[in-house]
């Protein structure tokens, strides 16, 4: 039998992972704040825990998919958090997108309890966590890495360790900047295109087995056709990125200009209503300042 795996935060991205381990016949101890996620693997076969702390205690390894870094520092290192009831020798697997430097600290803070850490943060959106073929970016001791591979393999299909802790998610961020600067360039000429008088589903033909091409215009030209903004990842979560992206940038002294100009875009999103809906209705933005639409919208 596997090792217990703790999980918390089975947000859209943390349920699907947590349901393919136990698919794959993993023990699980669950945390979330909102209990209907948490009874939805229950039902599932997993057991439920009323804290962090609690999950570690039961668990071998923990995994924290929590939104934002203030949320992982707390579930973490917080009163009641991982290392509130971990014992000496547990890891932690770190899969939240957050600032590579509050990693690096909270690995020091764990290593200090002689416990291991890992970020290890995943690519790929909802969909291919609920179908288990993410991409897992990892960083820290490759011992480490070697161990937990096994449970990565459960909840993707690519596994990478990259570096040292801090460096998957320093990978990440520059993965979530081409998303970002590539989604609103396409949105951009989408709009221009229409303007013109050109069908969507024309240029989507074409643009995908020419030069123009991107995995990125395969996530988002469908939605900009359907006008389904559902999300599977939202304007908010993209912002949050940014504001990491920037920030991250600005230590080491490198300029970023489509980066910065890029999440202009997307605060005037948030600004207009858009935060919980997915990144690509973006391109309302456009559509409204063109005074056209490439699809169906509400």
């Amino acid at each position: 039998m596997p090792d217990t795996i703790g999980f918390i935060g089975l947000g859209a991205m943390g349920a699907g992972m947590a349901a393919n381990l136990l698919k794959a016949g993993y023990p699980l101890v669950v945390n979330d704040v909102d209990k209907a996620k948490e009874a939805a693997l229950v039902a599932r076969g997993a057991k439920a825990a009323a804290t962090p702390a609690e999950v570690a205690r039961q668990s071998a390894c923990t995994i924290s998919i929590v939104e934002t870094t203030a949320q992982t520092e707390e579930v973490i290192l917080g009163p009641k958090g991982i290392v509130a009831g971990a014992p000496r020798g547990h890891v932690v697997a770190m899969m939240s997108t957050i600032d590579p430097n509050a990693a690096k600290r909270i690995h020091d803070r764990l290593a200090e309890a002689g416990i291991a850490m890992l970020d290890a943060p995943v690519s790929g959106g909802s969909a291919r966590a609920a179908s288990g073929e993410l991409s897992v970016i990892a960083g820290g001791d490759k011992a480490v890495y070697e161990a937990c591979l096994p449970m990565f393999k459960a909840m993707s299909s690519n596994q990478f360790h990259v570096g040292g802790i801090g460096q998957g998610l320093a990978l990440k961020l520059v993965n979530n900047m081409l998303i970002q600067v590539n989604t609103v360039a396409i949105a951009e000429a989408f709009v221009m295109g229409a303007k013109a008088g050109l069908d969507p589903r024309v240029m989507y033909d074409v643009i995908k087995v020419s030069t123009g091409a991107s995995v990125t215009l395969d996530m988002r030209a469908p939605r900009i056709m359907s006008g389904d903004f559902t999300p599977g990842g939202t304007v908010d979560i993209s912002y949050k990125d940014q504001e990491l992206e920037t920030a991250v940038a600005k230590s080491l002294g490198v300029p970023l200009f489509l980066a910065n100009v890029s999440q202009q875009v997307y605060q005037m999103a948030k600004a207009a209503g858009l935060g919980k809906l997915d990144s690509t209705s973006v391109v309302t933005l456009y559509e409204r300042l063109a005074g056209v639409k490439l699809g169906p919208r509400s």
